[in-house]
């Protein structure tokens, strides 16, 4: 399988090019070839594969003539270690729960798969040429990144986060690791840490010395595990015998992108919904088909945040570019912060359940969309476990959450950060 950039003026790559470099030359992003529909047998007999099985079947021809069968179970035995249940919280609803993994958030599947295959590549040369892994993060995905990269050997990641501006949670879990994960605390916000990151990449007297790669879901490693979660959750639901609706909270719009592969896989599924806060590029696209990035707005669902969400060329893609195709699969809702937090009060007082503000968000979606399709059954899908906002969660629900061991572990441990004031600290940093 060969990627080629949706910017279309760049050659084509394989695999391995296509994650070590991230974005393309002409900095587009990488997009497969082709996509190939699983024979009908695999959705048909669905529930006696594992998930393991699952993944290998789907995610094998993306890295086909690259990664050989064995080595591809390898490293989805290790990625996938935990469990995505689909928990039924009311009649035709249910999330699907994607925060028991070692951070507790959904990206430690791409993180770990992307870790990993990068592993494979550095492990079958004679001569190992490092690579550095640079991350810009507002919280989970820095946490991410550096759990899946933990050890692996021959990369090293660099990970920028703003002083101040994550949880303290979310900075035990950037800053306790040691080995090859460092953390630079930069004096500004997060689009400081983003222009240092995307500075750096061109930035010559740095990659002549430094390999870099980014470890964003724009990175084709990174993205398109994600397309497991919605197979996980057709397997569970399949006995339903109901058409299936997925409401994802959106931000970047990779999560939601990979569930559409999914469905180009051939998974039976009759709707897609983007879950938004106030941050409402897409819904006001799929109104007007314009599409008008504008400067993100800051809410309590942080982590989508986006006000140019970089895969939503990537779902275009997939329709081809047609508008009036994609409106067919893909409806999309924008809540601002008093309605969230109105969904996490009555999700709670309803189901005893607590949501976090992006799962709320992702609820409210879904909600909407089955007031006119009452007969679907819908899975929203919970991005991250609510431990990880308790000033925001423990208020709006007034109950205390108790600390999961995958948090607690990290508590206690000593951070290590170095502080850099702008990018000259930061390249002076990188060229040692």
């Amino acid at each position: 399988m060969n990627y080629y950039s949706l910017n279309g003026k760049a050659p084509n790559v394989g695999l391995e090019e296509a994650v070590v470099r991230g974005i393309a030359p002409d900095k587009g992003l990488y997009f497969p070839e082709e996509i190939k529909p699983l024979p009908a047998s695999f959705f048909e007999n669905i529930e006696q594969l594992s998930n393991n099985e699952i993944a290998f079947e789907a995610i094998r021809q993306f890295v086909d003539g690259v990664i050989p069968d064995e080595a591809l179970k390898d490293i989805i035995a290790d990625v996938l270690s935990f469990e995505f249940p689909v928990v039924e919280l009311e009649e035709n609803v249910a999330t699907l729960e994607l925060f028991h993994g070692p951070t507790m958030a959904f990206k430690d599947v791409g993180a770990r798969f992307m870790a990993r295959c990068l592993g494979y590549f550095s492990a079958q040369k004679e001569t190992q040429e490092p690579v550095t892994v640079l991350v810009a993060t507002s919280g989970d995905t820095g946490g991410a990144v550096a759990r899946g990269f933990l050890n692996v050997e021959g990369v090293d990641v660099v990970i920028l986060y703003p002083t101040g501006k994550v949880s303290d949670i979310q900075e035990k879990q950037l800053t306790t690791l040691g080995a090859n994960i460092t953390a630079l605390e930069v004096d500004g916000v997060f689009d400081d840490c983003q222009a240092m990151v995307k500075t750096a990449f061109l930035d010559e007297e740095i990659t002549s010395k430094r390999k870099l790669t980014s470890a964003n879901s724009i990175n084709i490693a990174r993205w398109l595990p994600q397309l497991f979660y919605f197979l996980f959750a057709y397997k569970q639901a399949k006995s339903k015998g109901k058409e299936l609706v997925f409401s994802v909270p959106s931000g970047n719009f990779g999560n939601i992108c990979a569930g559409m592969v999914a469905y180009r896989l051939g998974m039976p599924v009759k709707h897609f919904v983007a879950s938004v806060n106030r941050n409402d590029i897409v819904p006001e696209y799929l109104k007007t088909g314009e599409y008008k990035p504008k400067p993100s707005v800051a809410t309590i669902s942080n982590a989508m945040d986006v006000g140019d969400p970089s895969n939503f060329i990537r779902i275009q893609k997939l329709f081809n570019n047609d508008l009036e195709a994609l409106s067919q699969k893909l409806s999309s809702f924008s809540y601002d912060d008093a309605q969230t937090k109105e969904a996490m009060q009555r999700i709670y007082k309803e189901t005893g359940y607590i949501a976090d503000p992006h799962g709320a968000v992702g609820y409210l979606g879904l909600k909407n969309y089955l007031k006119d399709h009452p007969d679907a059954y819908g899975i929203f899908l919970e991005t991250a476990h609510p431990v990880k906002f308790l000033p925001v969660v423990n208020p709006v629900i007034d109950a205390e959450i108790a600390i999961p061991p995958q948090i607690e572990a990290v508590m206690h441990k000593e951070k290590q950060a170095i502080a850099i004031k702008n990018y000259d600290e930061f390249k002076a940093f990188l060229i040692g």
